[in-house]
């Protein structure tokens, strides 16, 4: 028995079932608001009634647009990432768009690779979490054509990149001035890694607190690497010194964490003994004891507004440089209190043990 091969239903079946032009067809699929309601009714009907799918990596291909935005991030184990990721899909899925993930874990070559695939067309943007651009090798292809890119969460040193983050100077500033508030004169910053722009920009608010409440003398800052056992680490440098402060600011949470875990390890109590304020409010910060006072990142916000800005102008495949800085909420818990009433030789004898 001779067995039929049905062919698959095309969009002229679907345009002669519903009595239309092929145009309308179209339409109808790709901007049904511009199509009268009776007519888009047919046109539905007909491609049920036929089974027509519409290839939209053909369509996207003839566009020259593949629907998807490439997301470059430094680490996806930065406690950061799942809510700005969250945003930035929010706004991709309303919009008809994708998003590619790619993890560099600060290695150029990953990076480069990432890029590759980029540079093949199955991405239309990018949006760069590592505070850089991208591997100047790549840029500099002669192949290469750079796709519209928007930084967000962490700025790029560049006039002619947009960026989506927070006024972290400001930011620190109202954290700086709440440990001010409480009495705190001895409050020493312990920085981010060397060079990191974040670390600096909080650094700056850090000083400009303390400066307007007392004098340039009372800025104190010691160098930390982003991570629980740096803050660890500092505490340690700290246990040779004479002098101590009464109140810690830092650059992140995850730092914040290992200064209160160190400090409650030699014996002293936060915040009775030490004031510990972090940065982030990262999921951990209350749920450690004492629950952490800190700053809070609009991480999901940040995410929505950078894809609105890339989407918006990938059409014209230009993005106009412009510079979007949301506000940080303090968020007051357990680890700050007003300075200790025990004396400084107390604590230290306590510290140094």
């Amino acid at each position: 028995m001779e067995q039929s091969s049905q062919k698959p239903a095309t969009i002229e079946d679907v345009a002669k079932l519903a009595g239309v032009s092929i145009a309308t067809v179209s339409r109808a699929i790709r901007t049904p608001s511009k199509v009268a309601d009776s007519t888009r009714k047919k046109v539905t009907a007909a491609i049920a009634r036929t089974g027509y799918t519409a290839n939209a990596m053909a369509q996207n291909l003839r566009m020259q647009r593949s629907q998807m935005v490439m997301v470059l991030a430094q680490s996806i184990s930065d406690p950061n990432f799942p809510g700005i990721l969250t945003g930035l899909e929010k706004v991709a899925k309303a919009r008809g768009y994708g998003v590619l993930i790619g993890n560099t874990e600060a290695d150029v070559l990953l990076e480069e690779k990432h890029l590759r695939f980029l540079s093949t067309g199955m991405a239309d943007g990018l949006i760069l979490l590592t505070g850089h651009l991208p591997v100047a090798g790549w840029l500099q292809h002669p192949t290469t054509t750079i796709p519209p890119m928007v930084a967000a969460a962490r700025p790029i040193n560049r006039p002619d990149v947009s960026y989506v983050g927070i006024n972290d100077a400001a930011a620190a500033k109202v954290a700086t001035d709440y440990l001010i508030s409480l009495g705190h004169e001895r409050i020493i910053y312990v920085s981010g890694p060397p060079g990191d722009a974040l670390s600096e920009q909080r650094h700056r608010g850090y000083c400009e607190a303390l400066t307007e409440a007392y004098d340039q003398s009372s800025v104190w800052r010691i160098q930390g690497d982003g991570t629980t056992e740096g803050g660890r680490s500092v505490i340690e440098r700290l246990f040779i010194r004479d002098t101590l402060p009464t109140a810690f600011f830092c650059y992140n949470d995850n730092t914040a964490i290992g200064v209160i875990s160190a400090l409650q390890s030699r014996g002293c109590h936060v915040p009775d003994d030490f004031s510990v304020v972090g940065f982030d409010d990262i999921p951990f910060a209350n749920n450690i004891t004492p629950s952490l006072t800190t700053i809070r990142q609009p991480r999901s916000q940040i995410g929505e507004i950078a894809m609105t800005h890339l989407l918006d102008f990938l059409p014209t495949r230009s993005i106009p440089q412009e510079t979007s800085l949301l506000h940080g909420d303090l968020i007051v818990r357990g680890s700050c209190s007003a300075p200790r009433t025990t004396s400084l030789d107390e604590v230290s004898k306590i510290f140094k043990r």
